[in-house]
């Protein structure tokens, strides 16, 4: 026990003095550039959120109900990092408990991407497989139900690490601390369990959207198959298997930081941690109106009339099916 404890303040102190590293040395453009790619891209999702808010249509339609979910999830996502980000920069260390409550939003925040991919994936393969039962399998319930899972399944864990560090040590919720996962790791099996559950999450995920990849293909084959909405569904789930490498990849660069804070130098460390933030997790946070709204004929054209403010003599009507 002695030597998980050793272990576990070693993995501490090293993430630790990842979040020390005086980042505000930095040119300040460097700064300025990072938080407006934030406010660009909440602001984005933000006049996409609002364009399926404004017709019943995309209110009603399972499909728009996940991908307004997606907004609000990335958009959540993106300004606690941008928050964090800021607070890593220059503010002293903070309370354990105002850390949990950052660390419950960004984990769970996470997750639910993977898992909202593969539900949104799992929809547009009953949609082109399964069309005559499509609006049977398919409701506006049934959405909202996979949205409260996914909101279930993904804060299983953090919740679990938070309530037994709560019960093992209640004391540590007052202490100042730099703000990582890590912190609340104190025995091996939170380990074990955290890693194992990433893992099985974005197998499962792959193999969901590999396996939806591979039945729209052939399905669009088919001679009874609607050769476009087929076309359209294979290339939305090769997209969704893209932003799925960007979640791994946020999920596998935390590795890579910590070896990267070991060996490399203060000025490198600061650099690649940088572009880290830049562009894996910020510009992946944009994808999603690009895939789901800028493809959509229903979509695109409300989602221009509102980024333009308006300016339109006329505003777009809408079908969407």
């Amino acid at each position: 026990m002695a030597m998980t404890n050793q272990s576990s303040e070693g993995s501490a102190l090293v993430h630790q003095q990842i979040f020390r590293v005086e980042l505000n040395e930095g040119p300040l453009t460097k700064r300025i550039v990072a938080i407006l790619m934030c406010l660009l891209f909440a602001c984005i999702n933000s006049v996409m959120f609002h364009t399926l808010l404004s017709k019943p249509a995309f209110r009603e339609l399972p499909r728009y109900i996940l991908f307004a979910h997606m907004l609000c999830n990335d958009s959540v996502q993106l300004m606690i990092s941008m928050l964090l980000y800021v607070l890593s920069m220059n503010l002293p260390p903070y309370p354990k408990a105002i850390c949990a409550l950052f660390l419950v939003v960004t984990a769970t925040t996470f997750r639910n991407a993977a898992l909202n991919l593969a539900v949104m994936s799992l929809e547009r393969y009953v949609a082109i497989c399964f069309p005559l039962r499509h609006g049977e399998m398919v409701t506006r319930k049934t959405a909202i139900i996979c949205i409260a899972f996914i909101w279930f399944f993904s804060s299983i864990n953090i919740l679990i690490d938070i309530i037994y560090v709560l019960v093992v040590d209640p004391a540590s919720y007052k202490d100042l601390m730099i703000c990582t996962r890590q912190r609340f790791f104190l025995s091996a099996w939170q380990v074990d369990v955290y890693q194992g559950s990433s893992y099985f999450f974005f197998v499962t995920v792959t193999g969901i959207l590999f396996f939806t990849y591979i039945n729209v293909v052939v399905a669009a084959r088919s001679a009874s198959a609607d050769k476009e909405s087929a076309k359209k569904a294979h290339k939305t789930i090769l997209l969704h298997l893209l932003q799925l490498v960007f979640c791994v990849n946020t999920f596998v660069y935390v590795s890579i930081e910590t070896a990267l804070a070991r060996t490399s130098s203060s000025r490198l460390f600061k650099d690649l941690r940088y572009l880290n933030f830049l562009f894996v997790l910020i510009l992946p946070r944009c994808l999603s109106p690009l895939i789901y709204g800028l493809r959509d004929d229903a979509v695109r054209p409300l989602f221009l009339y509102y980024v333009r403010c308006g300016t339109q003599k006329v505003k777009p009507s809408v079908s969407a099916h």
